[in-house]
């Protein structure tokens, strides 16, 4: 039996799964990340509910964070998680700690085809390197490094790299973030706090005037969950203008990736918002920003990208590396 963990800034997700069937858990649950003082806490809670207890001889656990000797201080959660806190909650040491995008890209594998929407279709090979893109609570990044056989996740802190602008408007929204965060990283821009940092701005500069509705849905529910809906629906100027910025940024940033690992392979759009804004995704400015890469512009025009739109892929992945110790 496998204890697997998807763990993120706003929600833990955790499954007893069979090796020998990794994508049907015989017990799972959902956990509100803030509501526990940390990872022992929800484990603790779940498997004192699940039971299975003793049956478990491995863990993995996917971390929404940089994973350095076996530790992780979680960026978006106010935790630190080790391998050892886990192994004495356990009671076993076969416990490991992945990136959660790299827990991602071990789930990848396991996905059917029709659990992936496709953006581009593409006409590279199907070997070399592939990578993916996940804007969520944050934003991650991982490489699938092309082994000769298959792919290897490889974890990455990409999403925390210097906001490049690309015109004169994302120029003004790096100096107004400056000016708000000091360091200005694509997660800052590319990710659910960092959707409404574009409508603040957008709106603080005059863009649109914010309707009154809209001002009360905002300090009533999630902001963010709000101009992306609002958005989508085309209910405001502002929200439409926002996630019209968003999604060209998450090409743009999205095609970077694809340039600095080379990943001929495809590209994968994962984490809670592409499913949600599919659509936008799929109106030409996200493959727009990704192939404007000038002189490497064909390159970029044959590489696959596609929505993973399966919410437990990073749980299936973790359970995937868990069986791999």
């Amino acid at each position: 039996m496998i204890l697997a963990g998807d763990i993120g800034g706003t929600k833990c997700a955790l499954a007893l799964v069979h090796e020998e069937n990794l994508r049907s858990p015989a017990a799972e649950h959902t956990f509100h990340s803030r509501d526990y003082g940390g990872l022992e806490d929800v484990v603790g809670s779940f498997l004192s509910t699940a039971g299975a207890g003793g049956q478990i001889t491995r863990a993995c656990f996917g971390i929404a964070g940089p994973i350095v000797d076996g530790s992780s201080h979680t960026p978006n959660l106010p935790w630190t998680i080790t391998t050892q806190g886990l192994r004495m909650t356990l009671g076993m040491n076969a416990v490991k700690l992945i990136n959660d995008l790299e827990a991602t890209g071990h789930g990848v594998s396991l996905l059917r085809p029709d659990e992936l929407l496709t953006l581009n279709e593409g006409a590279s090979p199907p070997y070399g390197n592939a990578a993916i893109i996940a804007a969520g609570t944050g934003l991650g990044e991982a490489i699938l490094h092309w082994a000769g056989d298959r792919h290897s996740p490889v974890a990455s802190e990409g999403g925390h790299a210097d906001f490049a602008p690309r015109n004169e408007s994302e120029i003004e929204l790096l100096k107004y973030l400056i000016n708000r965060f000091g360091h200005v990283s694509y997660e800052r821009v590319l990710s659910g706090p960092g959707l409404f940092n574009i409508y603040s701005f957008l709106r603080d500069s005059g863009y649109a005037k914010e309707e009154q509705w809209l001002s009360d849905l905002l300090k009533q529910s999630d902001p963010s969950a709000v101009v992306s809906e609002a958005g989508l629906a085309g209910k405001s100027e502002l929200c439409v203008r926002a996630l019209e910025m968003f999604v060209s940024i998450y090409g743009a940033e999205a095609g970077n990736l694809a340039l600095k690992a080379m990943a001929v392979a495809g590209i994968y759009v994962g984490g809670g918002i592409a499913p949600k804004i599919s659509e936008k995704l799929r109106s030409g400015g996200f493959m727009q920003a990704f192939t404007d890469k000038s002189r490497l512009s064909p390159l970029l025009e044959k590489i696959p990208v596609r929505i993973i739109q399966n919410p437990n892929t990073a749980l299936y992945g973790a359970a995937k590396a868990a069986s791999l110790m």
